[in-house]
């Protein structure tokens, strides 16, 4: 692991699934490589999806992604962080790839055909998400992605993309590897069946207000086999034990499991504990994104640095991604 980059959507609240299936890996990551770290707000990827994107709201979504992750522990004088639209490289790169990816392979995709199912008129930007994703992550040539299981697939593709340039082209791009978190690859929803999504609508946001969350919690289906508050129940079953595994040691854990197989311990008494834990998780990053709204000017200048530095790096590959692929290089006077 030489290099990582990975991006985020601006397209609505950063939740806890965003914050255990990247962001903590963000951080960690970030601390072990400093600028080797790149992490980029994927708002050129927002306008793919007709549901979520708004004009009125895309810069000020950018900024509050960029204000969480800031928040979460993110240190952008030490990694690189900023918005994707501030390197036109990308696009440049991207359709450099287009004309090298066979129509199939992104009509396979399987995350394409479930949003394309839900749509009437699919847009072409859907279909090309995957060619934009590995433009991204090529661009700075990273060989390690952390990123939700849930990108799996797109990823691969990203790797038949370099390999493809660089066996026609000669050697150029890594082929980037998946990196999971193993604790919380794929986060629950508070349905308790499927994977906790912004376009689900069961997220537990990381900013979201403590009366909402605790309605949320409140709410959350326990053991379905448990009707009494007598009945004993299996915690293997219950959505509850699954969320307080994110925030409770095993070694803490263990003992509530044994107390709710043998109907020691209530459903409401464990609602309320992960309630709190919640509260006691995010109130750091709760406290540090008040003081970032209060300095946006931080966030800002943050990105534009970012920016700075992720172009320098996009100028460089773009330079041999031209000269490889056979574009005229104009004279250093022409270019005035």
């Amino acid at each position: 692991m030489t290099r990582v980059f990975s991006g985020i959507q601006p397209t609505g609240e950063i939740h806890l699934g965003n914050y255990l299936g990247a962001i903590v890996n963000y951080v960690a990551l970030g601390r072990a490589l400093g600028p080797d770290a790149i992490y980029c707000i994927v708002d050129y990827h927002a306008l793919t999806n007709p549901v979520a994107y708004d004009r009125e709201l895309l810069a000020e979504r950018t900024f509050e992604a960029a204000l969480i992750n800031m928040a979460a522990g993110l240190d952008p004088h030490s990694v690189i962080l900023f918005a994707q639209s501030s390197v036109p490289e990308t696009t440049e790169l991207c359709w450099i790839l287009t004309a090298q990816t066979p129509l199939g392979d992104l009509q396979r995709m399987t995350q394409f055909k479930d949003k394309a199912s839900k749509l009437e008129s699919v847009p072409a930007g859907l279909l090309m998400y995957p060619v934009l994703m590995a433009a991204d992550i090529l661009l700075y040539k990273a060989d390690t992605v952390p990123v939700g299981e849930d990108q799996a697939q797109h990823l691969e593709l990203t790797r038949e993309i370099a390999r493809r340039f660089n066996q026609t082209y000669g050697e150029t791009f890594p082929e980037p590897q998946l990196y999971l978190n193993p604790q919380a690859p794929r986060v629950v929803g508070i349905d308790g069946k499927s994977k906790m999504s912004k376009s689900q609508g069961n997220t537990l946001g990381i900013l979201e207000d403590p009366a909402s969350v605790w309605e949320k919690i409140r709410q959350l289906p326990d053991d379905p086999a448990r009707i009494r508050r007598s009945d004993p129940g299996d915690p293997e079953r219950s959505v509850v034990f699954k969320f307080l595994s994110y925030f409770l040691p095993p070694e803490t854990l263990t003992p509530l499991k044994e107390e709710y197989r043998k109907a020691g311990i209530g459903t409401l008494l464990l609602k309320e504990l992960l309630f709190q834990e919640y509260l006691r998780f995010t109130e750091p990053i709760r406290e540090r994104a008040a003081w970032l709204r209060a300095h946006p000017e931080e966030v800002w200048e943050a990105l534009e640095a970012g920016a700075q530095r992720a172009r320098k790096i996009a100028r460089s590959t773009m330079d041999e991604v031209r000269d490889k692929v056979g574009f005229a290089r104009l004279p250093q006077h022409a270019r005035r």
